[in-house]
């Protein structure tokens, strides 16, 4: 079947998404530096969750735009995917307000382990239906990368509750790893 509904389901999803987050910043009370200064645990867990949220509508459409064509497994490994990822505006709220404590910090990093593991469901489930030899299956190769992320998403979750900045530098790890352009499938899809 055609991959276009998929992918443009898809993006209205990642737009209410980053559409939720932003509405939940909130004003400072006063016009004063005190007071915008107790908004920012809540600022950045927005700015940290955008750049989650962006890194992965950035390898989505690189993945989509990889593949030739969706099946039905592929509909429900996408919704799985989209389901871990529209708790981002809970998780980054309770963070954002909660940003010493334990459970916040280690629910942020469950939502994210499991949107990862998610994504890697989709993946396979992708390279399954066009095939090990597909530029696609090719492109992905051993996704040393995405292990790398899981491991690390392992670590901060206990973490937090022991040294929630550690958890914190886990989640900010995590991000800049994939900050830095995943060229695989891009390079293979041209």
């Amino acid at each position: 079947m055609n991959k276009g509904r998929l992918e443009a389901f898809s993006d209205g999803v990642f737009a209410i998404i980053i559409t939720i987050m932003v509405l939940d910043l909130k004003v400072p009370s006063a016009p004063s530096l005190e007071a915008l200064r107790s908004t920012l645990p809540v600022f950045l867990s927005y700015v940290l969750s955008f750049i989650f949220v962006g890194i992965y509508w950035n390898n989505h459409h690189h993945l989509l735009h990889a593949s030739e064509r969706v099946s039905g497994s592929i509909l429900w490994a996408n919704l799985h995917l989209l389901f871990w990822l529209s708790l981002v505006p809970f998780a980054t709220r309770w963070v954002g307000e909660n940003y010493n404590a334990p459970w916040p910090i280690a629910f942020y990093g469950l939502m994210l382990l499991f949107a990862g593991l998610a994504y890697v469901i989709l993946t396979k489930a992708l390279v399954a239906h066009h095939g090990a030899s597909s530029r696609l299956a090719i492109s992905i190769g051993k996704d040393r990368k995405g292990l790398a992320s899981v491991l690390i998403l392992l670590v901060a979750i206990p973490l937090a509750f022991v040294w929630p900045m550690g958890a914190y530098g886990c989640y900010v790890l995590v991000a800049v790893m994939w900050l830095v352009p995943d060229r695989r499938i891009e390079k293979e899809a041209r």
